[in-house]
């Protein structure tokens, strides 16, 4: 299985020694990388890339994501698009047809709110939280609120609120000395968005990689609409996801003191606070495990892994595309755990 290769020592290069890629700084070799194990270039603020090593990346159809040293993302550079011509037509058709956008949508957040109460349940259990519990349990609710949405608009609504009711219990999920208020996105004010904004980030890049993967337009979405430079349709995918990858390991690394207060330090007027580069190192790694860990299917049984549920849920939708007009009610399913 391939994955990622991060550059995160500032000041590193990136060059080709054959079908190898080596990472040096100041002369020195800090490691070198088989190109056959290497999914994906994700490299953090100031590190370059040969342009030798750049074309055998792109031959290969290994794209290169460039982040600020904070995690921000900058751009991607990848090799020539998917053959999958006729998929991305019938993407563009299904994208026009307000049934099946709706019922596409739908399943989406439904998959997420469902996501998010089965975590909070777990967390409830293992703290003995009645307000977690509570928050859980009013997801319900907004659930059974899903199918009676007429318009993208009303369902980003229960989806807003599904969300907002999660987040607003996440301090009783917390140990001390962390603490959460809101979620705060642009830009992350507090050592726990720092962290959920840089995984959300990390986690949307290696969608998009399974979107294009599929055929599809990662620009071309369903519950997320078109905007300019928006990957509406790898937005929409990694929604189910967000709670089960980026969020557990988010409280995994502060409650197991994995990160302490000590990795994050106050950073320019743009990036209040920031990850120190050992932090990013830590963090990095255990979302690592969790993308590559391997765990059954619960429906189909398979052993798979996060990186390649992504790819699964990229077909399955590519898959329902075909469907005929005159077939109603959601075509889409989401991965939900039990």
């Amino acid at each position: 299985m391939r994955s990622p290769l991060y550059l995160l020592e500032q000041g590193s290069k990136l060059a080709r020694e054959g079908r190898r890629l080596v990472i040096s700084k100041n002369g020195d070799v800090l490691a070198r990388v088989p190109l056959i194990q290497v999914s994906q270039v994700i490299v953090f603020g100031n590190s370059q890339i040969t342009t030798p090593a750049l074309h055998l990346l792109l031959a290969e159809g290994v794209e290169v994501v460039l982040l600020s040293q904070a995690g921000q993302f900058l751009g991607r550079l990848a090799g020539p698009e998917s053959g999958q011509g006729s998929r991305r037509v019938a993407q563009v058709l299904r994208s026009r047809d307000p049934l099946f956008t709706l019922s596409t949508a739908q399943a989406i957040v439904r998959g997420k709110l469902h996501n998010l109460r089965v975590f909070l349940l777990r967390y409830a259990r293992r703290l003995d939280a009645p307000d977690v519990r509570a928050a859980a349990e009013s997801m319900d609710a907004l659930i059974a609120r899903i199918p009676r949405t007429t318009a993208i608009s009303s369902l980003m609504g229960v989806e807003g609120q599904g969300t907002a009711l999660y987040f607003g219990v996440w301090k009783s999920l917390l140990k001390a000395p962390w603490r959460f208020d809101k979620r705060i996105r642009r830009p992350p004010t507090d050592p726990v968005n720092v962290l959920l904004s840089l995984g959300y980030t990390i986690l949307a890049q290696n969608v998009l990689g399974a979107v294009q993967a599929a055929g599809l337009d990662p620009y071309i979405g369903f519950l997320h609409q078109l905007s300019y430079n928006r990957p509406s349709l790898a937005l929409d995918l990694m929604e189910e996801f967000r709670p089960l990858i980026v969020d557990s390991v988010a409280l995994r690394c502060l409650n197991n003191a994995i990160l302490t207060p000590e990795h994050f330090v106050p950073g320019e007027e743009e990036q209040p606070i920031v990850l120190t580069p050992d932090g990013m190192r830590l963090f990095i790694r255990e979302l690592e495990t969790r993308l590559t860990q391997p765990f059954q299917h619960p429906e189909t049984g398979e052993q798979v892994n996060y990186r390649r549920l992504f790819l699964l849920q990229s077909y399955a939708l590519a898959a329902s595309l075909s469907l005929e007009p005159a077939e109603t009610g959601p075509r889409y399913r989401p991965f939900t755990v039990r």
